[in-house]
């Protein structure tokens, strides 16, 4: 199977492509490497044994796409490319939507012009804005509560929309929990460009010295020690739900949806002595107040994922933190530039 994977190059991207490999599959990468380094390729092909095709350009460039497509058979599609941070989308909206929503219409509209019809599309829990139970069914209400959320919204709509006047295609919207974790070499990894917006990032970032300490956001939250609660997935796991829903659904037409998640819930601090305990460092940190638009809890009910597609999470909060220590602390700066 050959396989398109726009936004191959970044943190989630990356780890499909090797687990794709070893499932027999051929991923094609298109990535403009806005934020990612072209050395993650020499990586993938350092764990896999194979380096995949690498083109550098944006999913929003209709006429390299069709290109692409043609010109090596694709046969799907996993669209990861688009922006992913949440304070960044609240300052910057008309970016977000451009980027994530607008890039997605371009890339289904050259799939449509080739007669790709099979398409996974990388969506997040955020889609449930602030829920009011958990832990979270396919079937819960959607709405957003910041311009990030509202553009993966906004593109499921679109899909679902376009799915329903093209009964013929297979879409997939697979919603994600939080990432963590790294590959088990430590080769591959999350480099996030500038502050890191999500959790392990900077408590790794503080336990390897490049931080001073770790700010958690909120600590009178109704949990049981006042700070966040959130479904924790390893990214490798995450990873094989993308290969399974290809396997599993791919050739299925209709629209399917999943959660990829672990279904247990962890505090921030849950994640702070985890961390602590793999690597042997302190996390010095801070609590200060709530972030906008965060909320106190979010925990997965991936049950739907594990009949359908026959997958789940198997990895444990222990190698979550081992796994991402071990990438940073072999790259305490991340990715070398080319």
């Amino acid at each position: 199977m050959n396989v398109l994977v726009t936004g191959g190059m970044g943190y989630i991207g990356s780890h499909t492509c090797i687990q794709m490999i070893d499932a027999g599959m051929n991923p094609v990468i298109l990535d403009n490497l806005y934020n990612s380094k072209n050395t993650v390729l020499e990586r993938i092909e350092k764990v896999s044994g194979v380096k995949p095709t690498f083109i550098e350009g944006d999913v929003r460039n209709k006429s390299l796409v069709v290109d692409v497509l043609k010109a090596h058979n694709i046969d799907a599609v996993i669209h990861f490319a688009g922006l992913k941070a949440v304070g960044e989308s609240v300052q910057k909206p008309l970016e977000y939507y451009d980027n994530n929503v607008n890039g997605t219409l371009v890339l289904v509209d050259a799939m449509r012009d080739c007669d790709v019809k099979t398409l996974v599309f990388s969506s997040s829990a955020t889609v449930y804005g602030d829920p009011a139970s958990v832990p979270i069914t396919e079937d819960f209400p959607t709405s957003a509560t910041n311009p990030y959320g509202r553009s993966k919204l906004m593109v499921e709509e679109c899909l679902t929309d376009f799915q329903k006047a093209n009964p013929d295609w297979s879409i997939t919207l697979l919603r994600y929990f939080n990432p963590v974790g790294s590959h088990p070499t430590g080769e591959l990894g999350e480099d996030p460009q500038g502050i890191p917006n999500n959790l392990m990032p900077f408590v790794s970032q503080v336990a390897v010295g490049r931080r001073e300490f770790l700010s958690v956001f909120g600590h009178d939250y109704p949990t049981k020690d006042g700070t966040g609660v959130r479904d924790y997935i390893h990214v490798m796991d995450l990873s094989d739900g993308h290969v399974a829903a290809l396997q599993k659904v791919g050739s299925k037409q209709g629209l399917h949806v999943y959660n990829l998640g672990t279904g247990n819930g962890y505090s921030v601090l849950d994640m702070v002595k985890a961390f602590e305990a793999a690597s042997g460092k302190e996390v010095p940190y801070q609590l200060v107040d709530r972030r906008p638009g965060d909320i106190a809890e979010c925990w997965a009910d991936p049950a739907k994922a594990t009949k359908e597609l026959g997958w789940q999470a198997i990895r444990t909060l222990e190698e979550m933190t081992a796994d991402t220590w071990r990438w940073q602390s072999k790259n305490p700066q991340g990715y070398p530039e080319s």
